[in-house]
């Protein structure tokens, strides 16, 4: 191929890729800072080598929350800057598995980006981000591996045990590389550089693990226990038994928990659902099946046929396809399983998913479906910086995550007495907003977090309270802490497209929040 051609091969993905981060940028301006956003942000102010939650990937993509205190996009930059090599990477690695037409690869970038998980994760900083990175730098080396140069299953292990530090579902890729090999080049494993490969990625995780080891496990406990639905125990400086351990139990529960992930994984794509779904439909009897392959095939047996991807990196598409699919669906049989878990299944589907629709000529109607699901997203996250939209109130979440903390962290500021808040995202909303307010959580009210531990902010021990304090909670009733009584109450309603006011009545219908502020006093 010359230069000329390669430069049009990929003219065309570039300015998406560009269209990409510009729009992301945007939105990362536009939309205010999350919940969760906020508590990850607030670990930047602290670095460790892990915490409570995650290992400290999405800390580090937080960093720069430190060059402007309370502005969501800087803190987001560190998100932005990950999210754009993301997408540099995973069109690297879709070239090398074989699209070299470039509507074949544009598809696949629109198919990777559009899903809802791909336009939403690519604005808002989470561990998912961190891990989205850590999965395409491994899929890219191990493609290169398995295409004869082995020695990039080092990199590959660099990429792996970056991946872990950003979260612990990185692990999924293991079991992928390992049937990849067997599939496609099992004689690798006779050669050191496999081994080598997952030695790096131990090394590279080892400050994680050695933290962890530090720490009574801390961080590993909390998430096998939050991912299996099982008791974890005391955690250090933390209430016993955080996580629920009751999960689906009768064959009926069960099949319904199944079918729910299932059905929220179809979910998630968006409305590129039904250009994929009605795909075998769409082929019948039209010349667009007859690009590749023998037209009397069924479409499922000439998309596995299909010339379009080399042998190697079919096997290693498949695999990551469908292995974190699996692996949660059987999780799902036992305990509850978040929407967001295998979500990184989606890096491998695009490319699979766009020869799909390439091979019944309906790119238009993929492309066209990408730019609905961008439009609702963005017009989603303008009602979050304005509420501009009358949404029913089950449709506000993105408010209730979003609005009235800046006004609440004012007012704590101007509070006679220290506050403390009794859940964690709202301790962290407090902190993002104003970073002067040494604000945490009252423990053993609500879930444990880090902010029990004391590291990234003063930890509160009950009995070396001897002031008064101000506690911040939705509760309707002041909880009972032992040797404190309420001397003081005051109500704030938080209504969409209003500022939050300090009233008895609700001035609207449906708020967004209702806090309460409990003055507490040392009993007598």
């Amino acid at each position: 191929m010359t230069n000329q051609p390669r430069t049009r091969m990929w003219r065309l993905p570039l300015i998406l890729i560009a269209f990409l981060i510009a729009w992301r940028i945007a939105l990362a301006a536009l939309l205010p800072v999350t919940q969760d956003e906020a508590y990850y942000f607030d670990w930047a102010r602290r670095l460790a080598w892990g915490y409570f939650d995650h290992p400290p990937g999405v800390a580090f993509l937080g960093l720069g929350t430190l060059l402007a205190p309370g502005s969501a996009f800087m803190a987001r930059l560190g998100g932005l800057i990950a999210g754009a090599l993301t997408l540099l990477v995973l069109a690297r690695f879709y070239r090398n598995c074989g699209l070299t037409d470039q509507r074949d690869l544009t598809l696949a970038m629109i198919l990777a980006f559009a899903t809802l998980p791909g336009l939403a994760g690519g604005v808002l900083t989470t561990p998912d981000t961190a891990l989205a990175l850590g999965w395409a730098l491994a899929l890219h080396e191990g493609e290169r591996a398995l295409a004869g140069e082995r020695r990039r299953w080092l990199t590959a292990g660099v990429a792996i045990g970056l991946g872990l530090l950003g979260k612990y579902t990185m692990v999924l890729i293991g079991p992928i590389f390992l049937w990849a090999i067997l599939r496609s080049d099992w004689r690798a494993l006779r050669t050191p550089w496999p081994y080598l490969g997952a030695l790096v990625a131990l090394l590279v995780f080892a400050p994680n693990l050695l933290w962890n080891a530090n720490h009574d496990w801390l961080t590993m406990r909390f998430q096998f226990g939050h991912g299996f639905s099982t008791a974890m125990g005391p955690l250090a400086s933390a209430p016993a038994d955080a996580i629920d351990p009751a999960g689906p139990e009768s064959p009926g529960e069960r099949l319904a928990s199944l079918f729910g992930y299932l059905g929220t994984q179809l979910a998630f794509w968006g409305l590129l659902g039904l250009p994929l779904l009605l795909a075998p439909w769409l082929a019948r009897g039209g010349k667009s099946t007859r690009r590749d392959g023998d037209p009397q095939s069924s479409a499922p047996e000439r998309l596995a046929q299909s010339p379009a991807f080399r042998p190697h990196a079919r096997v290693l598409l498949n695999a990551a396809t469908v292995f974190p699919l699996g692996f949660f669906a059987l999780v799902a049989t036992m305990s509850d399983v978040e929407a967001n878990w295998p979500i990184m299944y989606l890096l491998a589907a695009a490319p699979l998913a766009a020869v799909w629709l390439r091979r019944v000529r309906r790119w238009a109607l993929a492309a066209a479906a990408a730019a609905v699901n961008l439009l609702l997203v963005s017009l989603y996250a303008v009602h979050a910086a304005t509420g501009a939209f009358a949404l029913p109130d089950s449709q506000n979440r993105i408010l209730r995550e979003t609005h009235g903390f800046a006004e609440l962290a004012r007012i704590g500021a101007e509070l006679d007495a220290p506050v403390y808040a009794d859940r964690y995202q709202t301790a962290a909303m407090l902190r993002f907003y104003r970073s002067d307010l040494e604000t945490s959580q009252w423990p053993d009210l609500t879930r444990p977090s880090e902010y029990l531990r004391g590291w990234i902010a003063p930890r509160v021990d009950p009995e070396a309270v001897t002031g008064p304090f101000w506690l911040l909670t939705r509760f309707g009733a002041p909880p009972a802490i032992a040797g404190f009584r309420v001397e003081t109450q005051r109500t704030l309603f938080d209504c969409p497209s209003a500022p939050l006011r300090e009233t008895p009545v609700s001035p609207c219908r449906h708020p967004l929040h209702l806090w309460y502020l409990y003055r507490y006093m040392p009993a007598p």
